[in-house]
């Protein structure tokens, strides 16, 4: 398949083995073969390694090829309230997503600092770049330097929770490993912490994986993918013979549309379905919206159908985006979504950024989800035309792999305020008119609590205050 692809067959085969490095020394072993017929896509192996480290050999590549670039480097948030669509036709592995990444705009340093973090060594990274069907893409190597050893889910999951990584990018990686991880555990019911990679496919998977959700972090925007292809066929692997597309794709692809595809080629590697089942809020064919900047990640092999490629599109949801045509005759729109793995602390602080992405209004409300999970649901309150930099706000702050939009319609009182003098200075209160009954006095609670705490007096007082002023002012 890509690059990539080749890669994570091979890590394919080792997953289901338990042996998800064989499977990327299986595909780096190719791309090397590969490589001496085509430097580019031996390139693209190579930023798996750059991804870990910022090693001359790799940042020089880079350099190299960011000096031809035709664009300039994306900035931090410039994603947000943005839509970036995973255009797979030719299916998805994570070295051909950090590829994508990098050529779209997203600077190499984002990726380097992310595995600057990490207790790892060894190794190097190279960027590159391959030609196909006249496009030209970039493409990421990961080269091992020495014998690495083999990492457990669990010793790996402690490595990501203990590295000093924002947040955000912590967080998304350990999501994707999991699910990676859960995938494994599935195939070979075992017990997801005894789960083992070797040593290529572990440290691939750790720099596909982190690199991939710095970028995400990085860039802040809604991800939408397209459905994914399936190869027919079997692949080798460390202890057999397996079927594609491989048991731990399939595992970690529950959920997502996907479609056949008569070619013998592993499309998906397993990495790459954990990185897109896990960052994706929807899958569509095309999502409404308006190209600004294209991206392609290249893979390691040719194939006869099709382009090797991974395209990244980030663009701005258009006047006529899905938002809007299913909100006709609504004046605003609820956003909310389920979450039973939120802490309180985040999910306040989650509240917050939709407040800051333009919501009118936020809550949470308790449930119970299924198999009794005790479970937050998030809410906000937009106009139709913020309802997507909103929903974008709650997927990029929240666990959450999707949300709901409800269109719906809100009557209003005329309001206006009014700074009114009181005992305890002025006060804004709030007056709502209208033919609804007699109009609405509400001192803001804010200005009341100020003037309380500056004249040691309760805050009733104050608002009782600003209410009989308010009155007056009807």
């Amino acid at each position: 398949m890509t690059h990539g692809h080749d890669e994570h067959d091979h890590d394919h085969d080792h997953d289901h083995d338990h042996h998800h490095h064989d499977h990327h020394h299986d595909h780096h072993d190719h791309d090397h073969a590969h490589l001496s017929d085509h430097d580019h896509a031996h390139a693209h192996d190579h930023m798996r390694d750059r991804s870990r480290h910022s090693h001359q050999p790799g940042d020089h590549a880079v350099h190299a090829h960011e000096g031809a670039s035709r664009k300039d480097l994306l900035t931090q948030g410039s994603g947000a309230s943005k839509v970036l669509f995973f255009d797979a036709f030719s299916g998805i592995a994570g070295d051909m997503t950090i590829a994508a990444f990098l050529d779209l705009g997203v600077p190499l340093l984002v990726i380097e600092r992310a595995l600057a973090a990490l207790p790892l060594d060894g190794y190097h990274v190279h960027r590159g770049h391959v030609h196909r069907s006249g496009i030209v893409a970039t493409t990421f190597d990961v080269h091992l330097e020495t014998s690495q050893p083999e990492r457990t889910f669990r010793e790996i999951d402690d490595m990501l929770a203990a590295a000093p990584l924002d947040e955000r990018t912590k967080d998304l990686a350990r999501r994707i490993f999991l699910r990676l991880g859960e995938a494994e555990a599935a195939v070979h019911k075992m017990p997801l912490n005894e789960v083992h990679f070797h040593e290529v496919g572990a440290v691939d998977a750790i720099v596909d994986i982190v690199g991939a959700a710095a970028c995400v972090a990085f860039l802040g925007a809604e991800v939408v993918a397209s459905p994914l292809p399936m190869g027919r066929g079997f692949v080798n692997a460390r202890h057999g013979i397996l079927p594609l597309p491989p048991p731990a794709t399939v595992e970690c692809l529950r959920g997502v549309p996907t479609y056949a595809n008569d070619v013998d080629f592993e499309f998906v590697t397993p990495t790459g379905a954990a990185i897109i089942s896990t960052i994706a809020s929807r899958f569509e064919r095309w999502p409404t919206f308006a190209p600004e900047r294209v991206g392609f990640g290249g893979g390691q092999k040719e194939l006869g159908d099709r382009p090797n490629l991974l395209r990244l599109v980030l663009g701005a949801p258009s006047a006529q985006n899905e938002t809007a045509s299913f909100t006709s005759g609504a004046t605003h729109v609820v956003v909310e979504a389920n979450i039973d793995d939120i802490t309180g602390e985040v999910a306040a602080y989650a509240l917050e950024a939709v407040l800051a992405a333009g919501a009118l209004d936020t809550w949470a409300v308790p449930i119970t989800m299924k198999k009794g999970r005790p479970a937050l649901t998030l809410c906000a309150l937009a106009t139709v035309a913020q309802a997507d930099a909103v929903a974008s706000a709650l997927l990029r702050e929240t666990t959450s792999i999707g949300v709901r939009k409800v269109p719906v319609s809100r009557t209003e009182r005329p309001r206006r305020v009014v700074s009114i003098q009181t005992a305890f200075g002025p006060i804004r209160v709030k007056i709502s008119e209208g033919p609804f009954g007699p109009p609405q006095v509400k001192p803001e609670l804010d200005d009341c609590a100020a003037a309380a705490r500056q004249h040691g007096v309760p805050v009733r007082e104050v608002v009782a205050a600003a209410l009989a002023a308010g009155r007056t002012a009807i």
